[in-house]
Order: structure tokens, then sequence, then C-alpha cells
């Protein structure tokens, strides 16, 4: 069983070593389109429900979604694949420049479309799917296109390739081969997202990534989610193929390792399963990260577990974040009393512009709390009520004693962060060495700044740079200089 929390080499990894990363992904592109709508009748046509388009968005897909999770992982990361000579190149072209992929390795075909799957939801349940698409080999010259490209990579320097086949051309048995022994020739790993019960065209790759419905048609046998029938449908693919790490995706219980070595399973981390479309890209994307990184494989894992854990929890396609899976690989930490470290300014700003794309609203405050007590716990219970985020900014010490005096603090900066990173109320701690934090503030523009006490809305610090202000009382009776004043009391009268 891999332990909840790996250890701290993910979260180092995750925050200093991962934009070093250059890898290539090859395979099937596919753009992916949503109609969002309402319904509130039923066509009189047809006993079909008329739905109300009230937004469009277009987010990659296919091996594109694999790239979109790398680049927002802040990896290096080089698309090869073959679209088609449209405007759905156009639009794959504009998704793809936004999150910084090189795509010089997409091959334009002149017959060809470009895949696209259109997707209609009313409200957040799916209604319909209509697939443009044209499958089938290669031609000759998209082909050489393809090899000259990735040769052109590998010689100017790869960490890892990714394979992520939909069986719909790209993705031949020769070229597969190709792909793997090239790889092998320059010692990097190569990572397979495979389609189809044939894995012959995946011989002697270093991962591949099935869920378990593809793990159980390349074994040929009944859907089995037992960890025993799982292990041992594994160990045979393993040896079958001289595939070195089969790593499972198993729905509700999470993922498995098999390799000649050793056994992991790591339990599903998510709490909330809204859309599970895109979990595989996000697994195979973030567990090549890993291993390119030389994590050992146990963190790789659990750190692709926790990747999936978020996607899942989202509506539709949507790459994995790396200050998101950063904060909240530091949040289980935290909860397992492992080490901890605060967010930086710039991990912070990340974090809270991928939370407000997702249209959830963010909450600030800013504070010393020095020595917490109950008022401090009621004070930012009742901010974060007021969004979904609760962000803190953290006076240091040395800020602390120069508003303070050279007394203060009683405790030291980073124990005062750990305690208030605890509390479930808030969800990030980042630290402020300025008298005040409108620096920090206009890094992160939350949606609501909220600061305690009597202050007056045009009198707070950084409201420039929010989008209201909002002003709560402090609870009476609880203070830490009042508590500071008692102890002090006490100890005069020996009573401590």
């Amino acid at each position: 069983m891999v332990n909840r929390v790996a250890g701290l080499a993910v979260t180092t990894f995750l925050a200093e070593q991962i934009k070093k990363l250059k890898i290539a992904v090859i395979g099937d592109v596919m753009l992916d389109r949503y109609f969002h709508g309402e319904v509130k009748r039923i066509s009189p046509e047809a006993p079909v429900p008329v739905t109300k388009i009230n937004r469009i968005k277009s987010v990659l897909g296919g091996a594109t979604n694999v790239a979109a999770n790398l680049a927002h992982l802040e990896c290096q990361v080089f698309m090869g694949g073959v679209t088609g000579d449209d405007d759905n190149r156009v639009l794959l072209e504009r998704l793809m420049a936004d999150a910084g992929i090189d795509y010089s390795g997409l091959v334009k075909s002149e017959r060809r479309k470009t895949i696209t799957k259109l997707r209609v939801l009313g409200g957040n349940q799916q209604m319909l799917r209509l697939d443009f698409e044209e499958t089938g080999d290669l031609y000759p010259e998209e082909i050489v296109a393809l090899r000259q490209w990735l040769a052109g990579l590998l010689d100017d320097g790869l960490d890892g390739i990714i394979v992520s086949d939909y069986a719909k051309g790209v993705c031949s048995d020769d070229f597969c081969q190709w792909v793997i022994n090239e790889g092998h020739a320059y010692n990097i790993p190569v990572l397979i997202d495979p389609k189809g019960a044939d894995w012959t065209k995946y011989s002697g790759c270093d991962f591949i990534t099935p869920n378990l419905k593809e793990m159980c048609e390349a074994a040929g046998c009944q859907k089995d989610n037992e960890d025993a029938a799982v292990v041992g449908k594994g160990r045979a693919a393993k040896d079958k193929y001289y595939i070195k790490n089969v790593v499972v995706t198993r729905s509700e219980r999470g993922m498995s390792l098999i390799n000649d070595h050793e056994v992991l399973h790591s339990p599903a981390t998510a709490i909330e399963v809204f859309d599970v479309s895109g979990a595989g890209d996000t697994v195979a994307a973030t567990l090549l990260a890993g291993a390119a990184g030389k994590l050992p494989l146990k963190d790789a894992i659990y750190m692709a577990n926790r990747a999936a854990g978020i996607v899942v929890a989202k509506v539709g396609t949507y790459p994995v974040h790396r200050d998101e899976l950063l904060k909240d690989l530091l949040t289980e930490e935290r909860k397992q009393g492992r080490g901890y470290r605060t967010l930086s300014w710039q991990e912070i700003a990340s974090l809270a512009a991928t939370w407000k794309a997702c249209g959830e609203k963010i909450v600030f405050t800013n504070g010393c709390f020095d020595i917490l007590h109950v008022g401090h716990v009621t004070y930012l219970e009742k901010a974060r009520n007021l969004g979904k985020h609760l962000i803190v900014g953290l006076n240091t010490d040395a800020s602390v004693r120069r508003l303070k005096g050279e007394t203060r603090p009683l405790v030291h900066e980073l124990d005062r962060a750990r305690v208030l990173a605890a509390l479930a109320c808030v969800d990030a701690v980042v630290l402020f060495d300025q008298d005040t934090p409108t620096e920090l503030i206009e890094k992160i523009r939350p949606d609501i700044l909220v600061k305690g006490g009597d202050y007056k809305p045009e009198e707070v610090a950084g409201r420039e740079y929010a989008g209201e202000v909002r002003i709560i009382e402090f609870e009476d009776g609880y203070s830490t200089t009042g508590v500071v004043e008692k102890i002090a009391k006490m100890v005069k009268e020996g009573k401590l």
C-alpha cells in the first residue's frame, strides 16, 4: 500500500524541479467542444429536450489534453500528431499557444479533418455527444514528418515521451515500436496510454497506463476490480509484452502499479466525482513527469493519484495545474503531520488564477496571528464563509517586530503558518515582509478582501486590487495582547 503521503520529495519536485523537464507527446490529436445550456421544455417536434445554449467552451482533447496537463504542470512540452487543414486546426493552435505548448510536431494533412468531439450539456449533465473524425493509417509522408520531428527533439535533449493512443491512426504498430526503441536508445522513459486488446505494438515500453476496462480487454477476461485479480492481469501483461511497469487506474479503488520488484496500491483520493473524462490523460502526464524527474515510483504514483482526484472533481476535460496539485499535496502532508512550508508569492498567484478560471470565489485576509486563539478562529471562519477559498497573508517575524515591538512575535513565523494552515477554513498561507499586504494583494487580486475591527472599507490597504472589501468585527474578550498580559500577571504573582 502506498502511504497517504509519500514524502517531501514530491512537493520539492513540484516546487523546484518539474519546470526543467522536456517531454514529447505523440498521438491522436483532438478538439473537445462543450455547449453549455439549460433545459426547460421538451421539443414539440420530437420527444427530446430543448437546450438553450448560453456558453461555448473549447479545450484540448485526446493526446493534446495530455500535453495540456504537462504544460499546466509547467513542464516544457512538445506535441506531435496529425490534424486537418481547417478551422478546428486553427482553434487547436490558439489553445496550445495559450497553454505554452510547442506544436511544431503537428503535421497538417490535406486529406484529413481535425478530430472534434462536441458535447451538449444541460446544467452539468451531458445530454449528447457528436464525433467528427476520419480514422485510418497515416500516409507515408506524414509518418516521415513525425519521425523527423521526434528525432530532432531527441538530439536536442528530451526527458521523456508519452504515446497517447486513441486508435485514430497515428499510433500504428511500426510507429509505436520505433518510438519505444528511440526512447531506449536515448535512455529516456516511454509511457503508453493504450487502446485495444492487443498490446503487441507497445512491447518493451517503460510504462503502460490502462484503466480497468482496458486492462481486462487486454487480458481477455471479465472485469474484476479486486486487488489480486488486477495484480494477476498486470503481471501477465508485463511478462507477455515485456513491459517494465503496468499502472492500472481503477476508479473508486485508486491505482495499482505492478513491476518485477513490487506491487503498489494507491487508494482513490477524490471526495466528489463529477466527470472522469480526461483523468487517464492526467495520470499519464503526471506519472511520466515524476518518472522523468527521477522520483521514486511510489512518489510518482502517489502524485499521479492525487492529480487524478483533482480533475475528476471538475466538469469536463480539465488539465491539472501545478500549483493546485502542490497545494493539495501540502494539505495532505499537513493532515498527516509531515513537513510544512508556505507557498511562494508566485505559487499563490498562480493558484489564485487557477481558482478564478474555475469560477471559484477567493477571499483574502491578513494578520500576525501570534498565539492563535478562538477569536482568530471565529474571524477566519466568518471570512471563509464569504467565498470558496480563503488565503491568509501572514506577517513575517521581522514585520511583526516593526508593528508590535521587539518582544513580538512570541511564535516563529513558520510555526504560526503551520497552525493557521491546519485550520479547515484556511486554504493557503503565504508570508509577506512588508508593513502592509498591498503588494501581495496585487498579486492575488482576491474577489473579497476581509479586514477585522473597526476599519472603514476606504481605509483598508490593498483595496484597489480586490473586488470588494468586507469588515468583520472581532470577537469581544479575545486578543493576543490580553493572553500575553494574563500570562505575565500570573508569572509575576508566582502562579506560573
